[in-house]
């Protein structure tokens, strides 16, 4: 996609990918350990609510992508082409739904739910930080080639 208006960066998602990444790790370590296991807890209903804004509200509205714009997209060259957004917000209900799947059987005390729920969400964080494979991006496509999805159109 071209056009600026309507277009995002495609490093932004990946910038915000590499951070969950590190959070979703962290969680998975905490909740394995009894002593940290409240505060994996906390955590992961942290990041199940920025899947929220990235998922509910647009992706542009994410917090990671407002650092993106903020302190890492004016030290790089300008992107060669830009993304639709849907994809990415598409991945983020995803990446919401899992996490908070995970977190409601952890809060009712199903054993290893939020550790393996992480651990979930956390491969598809790093396929796309490091890869550049959006695995919610890609069952978005899917689903729109399905008709199961129609895809919004942001220009005119």
């Amino acid at each position: 996609m071209s056009d600026t208006t309507t277009g995002i960066d495609p490093r932004s998602p990946r910038f915000g990918a590499a951070i969950t990444t590190v959070l979703l790790a962290v969680t998975i370590v905490l909740t394995l350990m009894p002593a940290t296991y409240v505060a994996g807890i906390v955590l992961l209903a942290v990041i199940v609510v920025l899947f929220a804004i990235g998922g509910i509200g647009g992706i542009r509205r994410h917090p990671y992508g407002a650092l993106f714009r903020r302190f890492v997209r004016p030290r790089l060259s300008p992107p060669s082409e830009l993304e639709a957004p849907e994809p990415p917000t598409f991945a983020q209900q995803v990446g919401l739904f899992v996490t908070a799947v995970a977190l409601l059987l952890a809060l009712v005390g199903v054993p290893y739910a939020a550790p393996v729920g992480a651990a979930v969400a956390l491969v598809a964080a790093f396929l796309n930080a490091v890869f550049d494979v959006c695995i919610g991006c890609i069952l978005y496509v899917w689903l729109v080639r399905a008709g199961v999805l129609r895809p919004r159109r942001t220009t005119a």
